[in-house]
């Protein structure tokens, strides 16, 4: 992987952190405020683990999972995500498949094909994009690069309120049990792991409403924007 040479010219902001420290939700609004594009590139890894619950596949298997990959198409239109050609966006958001969403981004070829993805994703588009690493591994030298985290607690309520909210009745201790699990494994996987960028300007949202992260981030942005780059 080169580092994404060919969207230089483009303004990417990334925003990187753990499960549950709100990257999605603010990069969302960010983008709407800016008139950017949003890249939500935890939907595709989502898709992608859909796939695999669907081909009823060991998720274990590199080689399946890599040969499932290589047969899909992920798209994302505005808040809509299509796999094959199928409106997937609620069904990528059940507990069944955020329970496995980690083992699927552990496959390198998962990773690789993702990668190619999102980089054509922002070929000709101002964009905002989200995951675990946008700002390492596929745009590295992105104009501005933010790192989100919360605390294990804040972030797994945060995920017990959103499945609630999805009327998926989970137990909170379980929520918080499997992010913790997630987390090590986001922080210890071989290629694309959880780690800040060098560069990367570091916010902790614990405390924080939405709004004001989105402000905090907002005006990162625009002065960025507006200096010689």
């Amino acid at each position: 992987m080169d580092g994404g040479g060919s969207v230089l010219d483009v303004i990417v902001v990334t925003i990187d952190g753990p499960a549950g420290a709100g990257k999605s939700t603010v990069a969302r609004e960010l983008a709407r405020r800016l008139g950017f594009q949003f890249l939500d590139t935890g939907a595709m890894y989502r898709a992608v683990a859909l796939a695999a619950i669907r081909a009823k596949i060991d998720i274990r298997s590199a080689d399946l999972l890599s040969n499932l990959v290589s047969q899909l198409d992920v798209r994302l239109n505005e808040d809509q995500v299509f796999l094959n050609g199928e409106n997937v966006t609620s069904l990528i958001r059940t507990w069944e498949v955020t329970n496995i969403v980690s083992l699927v981004a552990d496959n390198q070829d998962v990773r690789n094909r993702l990668v190619e993805w999102q980089r054509a994703a922002v070929q000709h588009l101002p964009t905002i994009t989200e995951g675990r690493d946008q700002g390492t591994v596929v745009f590295p030298q992105a104009r501005c690069k933010f790192f989100l985290t919360a605390s294990a607690t804040e972030r797994a309520k945060r995920r017990w309120s959103d499945l609630q909210e999805r009327g998926q009745d989970y137990n909170f201790e379980e929520v918080l049990t499997h992010q913790e699990l997630r987390d090590e494994r986001d922080r210890t996987r071989p290629f694309g792991s959880l780690i800040p960028a060098t560069d990367a300007i570091h916010i902790d949202t614990d405390g924080l409403e939405i709004i004001q992260v989105v402000e905090i981030l907002e005006s990162w942005i625009r002065k960025s924007v507006s200096e010689p780059h």
